[in-house]
């Protein structure tokens, strides 16, 4: 087990000392008492299939309003060159808990289906796990989607072994039979088993059976249903769900509110205990199915996909004002993103005149920057600086180095190698300059990012874009090579042009995977 040494009395002394110093620089009068009194809260929400152009705040010409992400976003810091380290789901999720690289586990590339296996390995440190060692409390609302240990069938356990894909290795399962499964006991692993203290969740996407929550791994209602799916032909867009088993009495339009509920029940809960909380919301929405309630139907320029984005705001609005109202909103530090770039498909574009990327080139799964550059936004109040903008680059990896040094932790080698803090840009003070950020695809695709530079290895999305991949011609390039600060549409590809530049960035992407 991983020790780390609790020191957090001093650095929030010393964080405190520093936040007065930008308070009284940024506002002309002292800092409020609860800033040095304690840690803050920490709030994360995770959105699921989200773009960069959906958030009116990123992107005037979105065809959707978000007054409640733009209000969070003017009380605080909005970042624009921030991306997830995966351009889908499971991947990143596990490099936002752990501060790696999710190529570097059991599971190097794709993701987990419904019924996939915990693959995150004994001894590796997780935020939760970080954040319990400072005090805090730690929860998980919503989409989990790292896989859970369900007891398997005696007879089936042979069955299990051979489902296990050798990567270099490494193995992980990525899915199982249902009727394996003995759904009469808890699964053995599952978000207890790495830091967190309490759990309500729902196993993979909103899109995958099993259809059923789970608290602190207990299930809530017998698996008793089977759904045949819906919208099955859409292309994977609108009510699209696949057939499966399900809880009595699921509702697949009530999943977002529910776990709004739950999250607004915790922070009451909390409000008045000594010890600070960590509060992971994974949402898991605007993923498919699209199954905005009634009461948002219509209301955006984007079919049902817009109206879901227009109720998730509503909702996070609804956690924010739980905060205010408990009087934790000033001692609650507020992460808002995304876990990728959104799935739109050219066909969708074209029908809602939308652009959930923002303008950038591709869209989820993709290597491209609509594949993982995202919104991103802090709010701290008195303590971040209120409506600023940031062009630092940073990834998702962050959060477990920046909860690091805000509590005063530090971790052994070989943990969280791939986070960094981003404290000081929050405090506004100068912070080092930022490391190489990897990018990976779907499929396994590279890229390095370093600089204004983004080298991509190979041709063609590498995700869901047309095309997935592409074959170099005779004496064309062979990769990708982008100047993002002139280009960052990725229209001109400077892979001929660069070639000094170009082995160098490959020579730093080598070092960053552990290739000689």
């Amino acid at each position: 087990m991983n020790r780390l040494v609790p020191s957090f009395r001093i650095p929030v002394l010393v964080i405190a000392a520093a936040l007065v110093a930008l308070s009284c620089d940024r506002r002309g009068s002292g800092p409020q008492e609860n800033i040095v009194e304690r840690l803050p809260n920490i709030v994360y929400i995770l959105a699921d299939d989200l773009g960069y152009g959906d958030l009116s705040c990123y992107y005037p010409d979105s065809r959707i309003q978000t007054p409640n992400i733009d209000r969070l976003a003017s009380e605080g810091m909005r970042f624009t060159d921030a991306h997830s380290p995966s351009s889908v789901c499971t991947p990143t999720r596990y490099a936002i808990l752990t501060g790696q690289y999710c190529w570097r586990s059991d599971l190097p590339v794709g993701v987990l289906q419904g019924y996939g296996r915990m693959f995150l390995r004994d001894g590796r440190q997780t935020v939760p796990g970080l954040l319990r060692q400072a005090g805090y409390s730690t929860a998980v609302i919503g989409k989990w989607h790292l896989g859970l240990d369900w007891i398997v069938r005696e007879e089936y356990l042979d069955s299990v072994q051979l489902l296990t894909r050798d990567f270099d290795g490494v193995a992980a399962v990525r899915d199982m039979k249902a009727d394996w499964i003995d759904f009469s006991l808890p699964p053995e692993r599952g978000p207890w088993t790495y830091g967190f203290d309490y759990s309500y969740i729902l196993p993979a996407s909103l899109d995958m059976p099993p259809y059923c929550y789970l608290e602190n791994g207990i299930l809530e209602g017998d698996l008793d249903d089977i759904t045949e799916g819906n919208d099955l032909n859409t292309g994977f867009t609108g009510a699209f769900w696949r057939p499966g088993k399900m809880s009595t009495g699921y509702d697949f339009f009530e999943v977002l509110p529910t776990f709004i509920r739950k999250a607004r029940q915790y922070i009451r809960d909390h409000a008045t205990e000594d010890r600070p909380f960590l509060l992971y919301l994974p949402l898991p929405a605007p993923h498919t199915p699209w199954v905005p309630t009634d009461e948002y139907g219509g209301l955006s320029g984007a079919g049902a996909y817009g109206d879901f984005v227009q109720m998730i705001d509503a909702m996070i609005g609804r956690v924010l004002d739980e905060l205010e109202e408990t009087g934790l909103s000033d001692n609650t530090l507020v992460f808002f993103t995304s876990d990728n770039g959104a799935y739109w498909p050219p066909a969708m574009q074209e029908r809602f005149d939308h652009a959930p990327s923002g303008g950038f080139r591709g869209m989820k799964a993709d290597i491209w920057e609509g594949g993982h550059r995202i919104p991103f936004i802090v709010r701290w109040p008195g303590v971040i600086p209120s409506d600023t903008k940031s062009d630092y680059l940073t990834c998702l990896t962050n959060l477990f180095a920046t909860s690091a040094e805000l509590t005063g932790l530090k971790t052994e080698p070989g943990q969280a190698e791939d986070s960094r803090s981003i404290l000081p840009v929050l405090l506004g003070k100068d912070p080092e300059p930022p490391g190489p950020v990897v990018h990976h695809s779907s499929r396994g695709v590279f890229a390095l990012r370093s600089g204004n530079w983004k080298y991509i290895e190979g041709l063609g999305s590498g995700g869901f874009s047309a095309p997935a991949v592409e074959q170099a011609e005779p004496g064309g390039p062979a990769g990708q090579l982008y100047d993002l600060d002139r280009d960052p549409w990725e229209a001109e590809n400077r892979y001929l042009q660069e070639p000094g530049l170009l082995e160098d960035l490959k020579n730093e992407l080598r070092k960053v995977r552990g290739i000689q």
